[in-house]
Formats: C-alpha cells, structure tokens, sequence
C-alpha cells in the first residue's frame, strides 16, 4: 500500500507562488503516473497536471498551461506542484494522486487512480 500526504497549501495574494507537496510512503513508491486534481465547493473534481512515465510526458489543463509545474523527486519520495501567477480561480482543495500502471489518454480521469492525498487547500486573495 501507498499512503499519500500533502502539504504547502495556505493563502496566497494574486499573482504569487506556491509550491505543494505530496509525500509518498508505504512499501514502495512505484506508480507510472502521479496527478493532481481539484475541487472548488459546489464542483467536479477537476484535472489539473499529471507526469506519466510510462508515456514520457506531463499534461497540464488548459486553465493552467504555463503557470504550474509538476515534477517528481525519486530520492524523497515527493511529488511537487509548482503554482506561479495564482489566481482567485485557482482557489480550490488540491489532491494528489498516483496510479499504478499507464493510463494512456485517461491521465485526467479522476476515477482511474489508485492511491488519494488527504487534500490541502489553497485559496488565492484578490
């Protein structure tokens, strides 16, 4: 089993930074593809980033192409989210997930991943 924590939510002003964390812990840390989603109050649970290694590749949403970063560090046992130029839209519970095995073109579906964080939430002032 793999437990998943994050971290680095808070309150942020428009147009600032934040980067989340999600530590990962169990056995093993071994998924070919790690996500983050999120969820506004009164909303779907949305894609934001996904890094897939068995595809090469990362995908982000269009609502966040060219502001956020996800990237992954082996050595800690940690996925990041780098979110820069934030928005008052932006302002949602922020959940990272990992699956086990390649998802293909289903890397934004919330239902295909295996393991959940607790979420933490992030709310941009304007």
């Amino acid at each position: 089993q793999v437990q998943l924590v994050e971290s680095g939510g808070g309150l942020v002003q428009a147009g600032g930074s934040l980067r989340l964390s999600c530590a990962a812990s169990g056995r093993t840390f071994s998924a070919d593809t790690m996500a983050w989603f999120r969820q506004a109050p009164g909303k779907r649970r949305d894609f934001v980033a996904a890094l897939s290694w068995g595809g090469g590749s990362t995908y982000y949403a269009d609502s966040v192409k060219g502001r956020f970063t996800t990237s992954r560090d082996n050595a800690k046992n940690t996925v990041y989210l780098q979110m820069n130029s934030l928005k008052p839209e932006d302002t949602a519970v922020y959940y990272c997930a990992a699956a086990l095995y390649y998802l293909g073109t289903s890397y934004y579906s919330a239902s295909r991943y295996n393991y959940w964080g607790q979420g933490t939430q992030v709310t941009v002032s304007s």
